[in-house]
């Protein structure tokens, strides 16, 4: 399925917003993710379906300062 993150089209075999994370090495304790313009709180990432043309926004955040 073809999805838009972070503005960029990408393929991916993932069902829900924790496979899609997983499938890129991103640590799911570590980012906030919005889903189709709603923030999916962490503990339903593995609950939210990806479909076809959704847009997932992904924020990474980062130690230090």
């Amino acid at each position: 399925m073809t999805l838009t993150i972070n503005g960029d089209t990408r393929q991916t075999e993932a069902v829900t917003v924790l496979e899609f994370l997983t499938s890129i090495n991103l640590p799911s304790q570590m980012v906030v993710v919005e889903h189709n313009g709603e923030i999916v709180p962490r503990d339903r990432f593995s609950e939210r379906c990806l479909k076809e043309a959704d847009v997932l926004e992904i924020v990474q955040m980062m130690a230090g300062g």
